[in-house]
């Protein structure tokens, strides 16, 4: 099988625990996945399947969406509700949350939590965090395109955030960075990620389905085109001998195709298609060269 599985990955399974299942399900030795979840996150976690496991690095589209519970007056190691918990004071207002958080619109600085998978010096930040070791961190630029309090009780100081963001955001992270800008302390207490690399939690099947549709032989039906990773690249037709040449490693003459006369910019990316989709190209002066085929 070859393409995407959309999975809504449940509440205490890794990323990993996910695809293992899945491996055990189908058969298939070949999957990746397209963004890492922490075990106690939800939702949209892609599954690529076969040839799309070759699109996990060059994926254009890798912004996300969450809906966010947090929590006031607490602070932890982990930033989240599941570690070492420090009970502080807090008695922010809604309209003070809903300034705070304007300064967290944009390109922001993050430093990565230690308890993270960012490797440093060939260590995931995690395993030191774990014998109790903190050490320096860099800090990284993101971007927040959205942050909306959807709803916040003053009385239990807690709410609910929808964040819209890059690659590499940490959701702990902003959430613990509002709550010192509060002077309060914050805690992320429930996260579900709600759209990654432009796929909606709407149209995820849960393992569950998944095991059913596998079992019933349906399960290649439910598959979405590795092509669909790139919609954000234009399509460039080309004839069947050009294709077969292209899948076979030679480049094209841009002369001999439609951006002759369609007009291209050196280093723009195409999808390459004859009867069906082959990789993708990259213009370079008068050539598409192979970028990446599957």
């Amino acid at each position: 099988m070859n393409g995407v599985l959309l999975t809504d990955k449940p509440k205490g399974l890794t990323s990993f625990d996910v695809v293992a299942q899945v491996r055990r399900l189908t058969g298939q030795r070949k999957i990746g996945h397209t963004g890492t979840l922490d075990p106690n996150a939800t939702g949209v976690l892609p599954l690529l399947l076969g040839n799309a496991t070759k699109a996990q690095d060059i994926i254009p589209n890798r912004d996300k969406e969450y809906i966010a519970d947090f929590k006031l007056g607490l602070t932890s190691d982990t930033l989240d509700i599941w570690g070492n918990l420090k009970i502080g004071q807090s008695d922010v207002t809604k309209s003070e949350i809903e300034k705070a958080i304007e300064n967290f619109r944009g390109e922001i600085s993050q430093i990565p939590p230690m308890f993270s998978a960012v490797s440093v010096n060939g260590q995931r930040l995690y395993s030191l965090a774990r014998q109790g070791i903190e050490i320096e961190r860099k800090s990284r630029k993101v971007t927040v395109y959205e942050l909306t309090l959807l709803s916040f009780s003053e009385k239990e100081q807690s709410g609910r955030l929808k964040v819209k963001c890059s690659k590499g955001t940490y959701i702990r992270t902003l959430i613990d960075d509002i709550g010192k800008s509060l002077g309060a302390g914050a805690v992320m207490s429930a996260l579900d990620r709600t759209s990654a690399c432009g796929f909606l939690k709407e149209n995820c099947l849960s393992l569950e389905e998944i095991k059913t549709l596998s079992q019933n032989g349906e399960l290649e039906n439910r598959l979405i085109s590795t092509e669909s990773l790139f919609e954000n690249y234009k399509i460039l037709h080309v004839t069947n001998a050009q294709a077969k040449r292209f899948f076979n490693g030679g480049a094209l003459d841009i002369e001999r195709t439609e951006l002759k006369t369609a007009g291209h910019s050196n280093g723009e990316i195409f999808r390459i298609k004859g009867e069906s989709f082959v990789g993708l190209g990259i213009a370079d002066n008068s050539l598409i060269k192979i970028y990446k085929h599957f």
